[in-house]
């Protein structure tokens, strides 16, 4: 005779075998064989996208100067992986003549910078540096010498004052004349990406998904013990412990049905109040890692379960859903040649014509966390952003595409402002997002089911 006993598996209730078998943290690599990848990478940059960017911006002499502990932003992400800072005072040139198909790259320094620029200094022949660049610019007499010089782009704006005089000084006077902004063709080399580039842009999403999602579960949430204090620190620590780094500190907030919290009006120009969990709070992680060069910016919420619940209340989720329409309306007014401003006022009409209560503040992400390209509004800006906003959009780009839904529950009497943030790529036509979206909330804690087995 048969007979049936009831056994508590520790299968999630949404988790199959093939998605347990990619739940494992994704492969971190050592220092050493980072510096190799981004030493190829580099490479590769200067080599496949450079010329292209430079006939794009019509600057055909490209000059890059800092001192050392005073790194032009754009210089930062040419120096080889081993140099964690310039050197004394480091000057990259690039040259790259009409017709030619590779950029020269050159280091006036007494030595090579990295595998890429070659030394083009000797200092026993020519003490003066600044005279022996000078004389590199007139051998190859560009029709324009641009400079990192910006009002508006603080990432293009690199070239510090007392090197841009010597600079000035050390030029003739016909050179002097030639000097111009490079601001375009700065913004241009920090926000375009190459193949490759989005391959491991994948992988480092996929990490930081990871770390979110051990953030948000029993593990590190325990209902009326843990505060959200205690979570952003966690997230701190767990990324220093994996070798990494994070270019922002986390932010974790919660929202709840008592009246009296009110973190759906929270400015963000104001961090939330620390919080401890409870059960029915929506939690919600604003969180960031750097890695390969490369940074993420994500915004992922989880739900604590109440005694006898085994999913997060209706609302909720519907809200979320809410939040991920209005991506999908935002995304699908991604068009090269658009500008952020166009991109930020279409898709916000469009929303409101549904009925949704949006705030959109995307921006572009790369070399930096908040990176160089168009701005697709600002949280207190909905109605277009100046200059920033004014930039287009061109391909091969990535973005946080970054957002708020308000969405009024009457269960809670209150308004909840839904907020999500994944990373994607623009390819010229469409939108990819790196490691795929939050698709449905975390829950805390995880569901497990029940298995019927037979002997």
């Amino acid at each position: 005779m048969k007979m049936k006993y009831l056994i508590a598996t520790t299968a999630y209730l949404f988790v199959s075998l093939s998605a347990l078998a990619q739940s494992a943290l994704p492969k971190i690599l050592d220092l050493q064989a980072r510096a190799q990848v981004e030493e190829e990478i580099l490479e590769e940059r200067i080599q496949t996208l450079l010329p292209d960017l430079m006939e794009r911006s019509g600057i055909d002499l490209w000059l890059l100067i800092s001192r050392e502990y005073n790194e032009d932003p754009v210089l930062k992400t040419l120096l080889p992986p081993t140099w964690l800072s310039a050197r004394r005072t480091t000057m990259l040139v690039m040259y790259h003549p009409e017709g030619a198909d590779l950029v020269e790259c050159l280091a006036v320094a007494r030595y090579d910078v990295g595998s890429v620029f070659k030394k083009a200094w000797n200092p026993e022949e020519e003490p003066n540096q600044w005279k022996r660049l000078a004389e590199i610019i007139a051998e190859r007499d560009p029709e324009q010498i641009g400079i990192n010089t910006s009002e508006h782009f603080a990432q293009a704006d690199g070239l510090a004052h007392t090197d841009y005089l010597h600079l000035i000084d050390a030029l003739s006077t016909s050179q002097a004349k030639k000097v111009t902004s490079a601001e375009k063709l700065a913004i241009s080399w920090l926000e375009t990406r190459t193949e490759r580039e989005v391959v491991l842009y994948e992988h480092i999403t996929r990490i930081a998904h990871h770390i979110i999602a051990e953030g948000f579960s029993e593990k590190v949430i325990h209902p009326g013990i843990t505060t959200t204090e205690d979570v952003v620190w966690w997230y701190r620590n767990r990324v220093n412990e994996l070798g990494l780094d994070t270019w922002f500190h986390p932010t974790v907030d919660v929202q709840r049905a008592d009246v009296e919290n009110v973190a759906s009006q929270r400015s963000f120009s104001k961090r939330p109040d620390k919080q401890v969990i409870m059960p029915g709070d929506l939690v919600h992680v604003d969180f960031g890692i750097t890695y390969l060069d490369m940074n993420t910016d994500t915004q992922e919420n989880a739900y604590i379960l109440k005694p006898g619940e085994t999913e997060a209340p209706t609302y909720l989720r519907q809200a979320h859903q809410t939040a991920l329409h209005l991506m999908d309306i935002l995304t699908d007014n991604f068009k090269v040649g658009r500008t952020g401003n166009e991109i930020l006022l279409a898709a916000i009409d469009e929303a409101k014509a549904e009925g949704i209560k949006p705030t959109i503040y995307t921006h572009p992400i790369g070399y930096y966390g908040h990176g160089s390209g168009p701005t697709i509004g600002l949280w207190d800006q909905q109605g277009g952003v100046p200059v920033k906003g004014d930039y287009p959009m061109y391909a091969n780009t990535a973005y946080s595409i970054e957002l708020n839904a308000a969405v009024f529950i009457p269960e809670w009497n209150k308004e909840v402002r839904m907020m999500v943030e994944e990373d994607a790529f623009f390819d010229g036509k469409t939108v990819r997002y790196l490691d795929g979206r939050q698709k449905e909330l975390f829950l805390i804690p995880r569901q497990r089911v029940n298995e019927v087995v037979e002997y």
